[in-house]
């Protein structure tokens, strides 16, 4: 049987890569939220052996997951851990860093909520959030792609949808995390970075 497999991950990974590894530091514990197929962890995990990697799903997608990383024999990888963001608190406390690609546009409002006061409870004081995706500005596209995507979110799910910057950096405030870095990234995403005070 093949594993499962996502061409956005393949794409992205490296690109990824190349900015956390400014953010996540040998002996960090990083969890990452919204696995899904495993792609991102096991490249993260082999190019940054230093670090150890918490994969985490939600109930729905977790058997996805763990055959993504069936048969991975990386030290560095923890057994996968069950996560809704809305099930406040989260089994993951003092984490040396937190990641999440293309998650805020498939959570509903409240989730994205949720999502923000969580990490601002799970992440160790000085930690980073790394947060991977598509983002508005000012309430506008930064591409005509990106509200074609938009409208196609929508027709899958009303409550999904690209999320203003200003709305999530606001929730990251309001989490005790301030932003670091806004890096621009290929396909017209974004990599936000923030830290949680001291």
């Amino acid at each position: 049987m093949s594993k499962p497999f996502s061409q956005a991950c393949e794409n992205n990974k490296a690109p990824i890569l190349d900015v956390i590894r400014n953010y996540f530091v040998p002996g960090n514990k990083v969890l990452e939220i919204g696995s899904y197929t495993g792609q991102h962890i096991r490249f993260f995990a082999e190019h940054l052996p230093q670090v150890i990697w918490q994969p985490s799903e939600i109930p729905d997608n977790l058997p996805i997951l763990e055959a993504g990383l069936d048969g991975v024999n990386l030290s560095n990888i923890l057994p996968p851990l069950m996560l809704d963001v809305s099930q406040q608190p989260w089994a993951v406390t003092n984490a040396g860093g937190i990641f999440s690609a293309n998650t805020l546009h498939i959570m509903s409002e409240d989730h994205v909520t949720e999502f923000f006061r969580g990490c601002g409870k799970a992440l160790a004081s000085g930690a980073r959030l790394c947060v991977y995706g598509p983002f508005n500005y000012a309430g506008h596209y930064t591409s005509d792609s990106n509200a074609r995507f938009q409208d196609w979110l929508k027709a899958q799910n009303p409550v999904s949808g690209l999320r203003d910057f200003e709305s999530v950096n606001a929730l990251a405030q309001e989490a005790g995390m301030t932003l670091l870095a806004d890096h621009s990234m290929p396909a017209n995403n974004q990599l936000l970075v923030w830290q949680r005070g001291q």
